[in-house]
């Protein structure tokens, strides 16, 4: 029988018609999509050998076994955390040499900032005085806490009212002291920046150090487990920024873009970049040529994880014949919805409608792409699965539903991003500020948290993500104490608690019949003085005069400076 030799439409339809495609003759699918079976090859041109495109060549899928490679990795954490408590592991990333760095730099900011503005509210003599670690820990202590006790502004945290009222804030810093700290807070040496109109200027100049430092701690400290998966996150912020995003499927909508790559059982964030703009060219290392910006994206992404075997799971934002074939070539295999422009993919394929519940694929040497039909058509492009499907249950009913392994998996691994997000955004930090910089600073000190906290699951410990920032905010606003020292830090918290404290006297013992003891606020003062009255709701029940004394102690937040 002779062979017969057909272009790619002309196959597809005999292929899918219902039919005719029992046929016994041999079919040879030739690799353009672009073919047309009225004008022969050899009276179109063509472009020239140099010009010429890539062939790819799809056929039906009959058996198609994906070439999935080893996976050599050892995940999981790379640091001895025999002892660790929950301020430990967050100091594995914000270590003291960050602390450091950004009291270093703050200092530097508000010295710059007072010496060109003389004028200004901050160069009065005792306002503005240089902060050290110790303050840093503190500040940034209220300001995490300011995720897990919501108020409308930054100064209702220092305001008496019964509505507003919270101990801790006045106790621990003075609302000026606060206020300047976060005006001055920064990152870098402004002097260092280059203009904006030298071809080297740095957009994300102000808080560089900060996603240096990250990026490389992240990838340092942790391995992550075999699924993982790249995705976007949005920084809420509406000011005037060149870089700013509209990303009308995000809650935020606007907002500053950051690329994350993710563990998809954990939502470990192990490597992000900040969107910088569409005109800034991204140059990974050892990234095929053949790669566009959101290939490149995901190889800059996962690049440090390359020829371990594993499985990243992607959207049709960055998905692409190049993109797989790259990673395929790395010992990466990679699964992901892809549109159904993208060059490279068989046109007559994609338009074939197909019933719905059921699906169809074609593949190429290493690749295969699945067309599904639920509501509406999925294309999904996979160097990690096959085209077997299996039944599923479908939410609120008694049937089940067959679908294809795939995408089954693409939505069991795809959400690594989401998870990171969703856990956060209840305990969010940010607070509304000119300056995109802070906010970001503060987004990424969270996500290092988060971070901090998959390490203590991961170690064995128990306990929700909310007792492991208690436990964090604890240890930054009291410093690293003792269980003891930190009940009684609380304990000196709870004396200005308003509405909880009533005035007793000292009962009789046997050897006295009216004791007594010295006065708190007396004997702060420099006064020795002896009181029959105590406070019968303060932990320690201590000696205060009636009065003056009394009030002084449950409303002062420093008995020292009275």
């Amino acid at each position: 029988m002779t062979k017969r030799f057909y272009s790619a439409e002309e196959a597809f339809e005999i292929l899918f018609a219902d039919s005719g495609s029992d046929s016994g003759e041999d079919l040879e699918f030739l690799a353009s999509s672009s073919s047309s079976s009225d004008e022969s090859p050899e009276r179109r041109p063509g472009p020239s050998a140099q010009e010429q495109p890539s062939v790819q060549t799809w056929i039906p899928t009959s058996n198609f076994i994906p070439q999935i490679p080893n996976f050599t990795a050892t995940p999981g954490i790379h640091v001895d955390t025999t002892g660790f408590r929950e301020i430990h592991f967050f100091k594995l990333f914000f270590s003291d040499d960050l602390i450091n760095l950004i009291v270093a730099e703050t200092n530097l900011y508000a010295e710059q900032f007072i010496a060109r503005n003389p004028s200004k509210y901050y160069a009065k003599p005792h306002k503005w005085t240089p902060t050290d670690a110790t303050e840093m820990y503190k500040f940034w202590g209220l300001l995490l806490n300011m995720g897990l006790c919501k108020k409308p502004t930054i100064r209702s945290y220092w305001v008496t009212d019964i509505l507003y009222h919270t101990p801790l804030y006045p106790l621990v810093m003075s609302r000026t002291r606060f206020e300047i700290l976060f005006r001055f807070l920064h990152y870098n040496n402004n002097d260092e920046c280059l203009p904006q109109s030298d071809p080297a200027f740095d957009r994300l100049f102000k808080i560089r150090p900060l996603i240096t430092h990250f990026n490389s701690k992240f990838c340092q400290v942790y391995t992550p487990q075999k699924q993982i998966s790249v995705d976007e996150s949005l920084v809420h912020f509406k000011g005037r920024l060149r870089f700013r995003q509209y990303l009308p499927n995000k809650r935020a909508r606007y907002g500053i873009k950051l690329y994350k790559l993710c563990e998809s059982a954990t939502g470990y964030t192990f490597r992000f970049r900040v969107y910088e703009g569409k005109d800034i060219s991204i140059q990974p290392p050892e990234c095929p040529s053949v790669l566009k910006t959101s290939g490149r994206i995901v190889w800059d992404l996962i690049h440090p994880l390359l020829d371990r075997g594993y499985h990243v799971y992607i959207d049709n934002f960055y998905n692409s014949v190049p993109l797989l074939k790259s990673l395929a070539a790395r010992s990466t295999a990679a699964c992901g919805t892809i549109r159904k422009n993208q060059k490279d993919l068989p046109k007559t394929f994609i338009s074939t409608p197909v019933p719905r519940g059921q699906s169809r694929a074609v593949c190429t040497d290493t690749l295969m792409l699945l067309k599904y039909k639920d509501k509406r058509d999925v294309l999904v492009l996979t160097t990690l699965h096959g085209d077997q499907s299996t039944p599923v249950p479908i939410r609120g009913a008694t049937e089940q539903t067959i679908k294809p392994v795939c995408i089954q998996d693409y939505n069991k691994y795809m959400g690594g991003v989401d998870l990171s997000d969703q856990v956060l955004q209840p305990y969010s930090a940010l607070r509304k500020s000119k300056a995109w910089y802070k906010k970001v600073s503060v987004y990424l000190t969270q996500v290092g948290l988060y971070n901090s906290f998959v390490l203590y699951r991961n170690a064995g410990h128990r306990g929700t993500f909310l007792e492991f920032q208690e436990a964090v905010i604890r240890s930054l606003v009291f410093g690293e104490q003792e269980e003891e020292a930190t009940t009684s830090s609380q304990m000196e918290v709870s004396r200005i608690v308003r509405g909880q404290h009533f005035p007793g006297k000292l009962p009789p013992t046997e050897k006295k019949r009216r004791p007594q003891k010295l006065c708190r606020v007396c004997y702060a003062k420099g006064v020795k003085k002896y009181t029959t009255h105590i406070c019968e709701t303060c932990p320690s029940n201590p000696g205060l005069c009636i009065g003056e004394c009394f009030q002084a102690y449950h409303t002062a937040p420093d008995l020292k400076k009275l």
